[in-house]
């Protein structure tokens, strides 16, 4: 299913994007796509076992996926996935 994934300026400069279209049935697989086509992107998004970070968020159609499933959370036609990194600082 394609869907549209949303980056935030610190991480849309790894695919020279802040969106683009993504291809998966799940949100697992819409990042899987994201980071086949923009490896350094991948690294900041999943973990080296390909499991979310906890400080990286991800909001699919405004609802954070750890409430719906984690990566295995369904993707529909037209869905938008949106990143979005824990900021630390003072």
């Amino acid at each position: 299913m394609p869907a549209t994934l949303f980056l935030p300026a610190i991480l849309a400069k790894l695919a020279d994007a802040k969106q683009f279209e993504v291809s998966g049935d799940t949100v697992g697989e819409l990042v899987s796509d994201a980071a086949t086509r923009f490896p350094a992107l991948g690294t900041r998004l999943r973990d080296p076992n390909g499991e979310p970070y906890a400080f990286v968020t991800f909001y699919l159609n405004d609802e954070d996926i750890r409430f719906h499933g984690g990566f295995g959370a369904k993707v529909s036609d037209g869905d938008e996935l949106t990143v979005v990194p824990a900021i630390a600082g003072g």
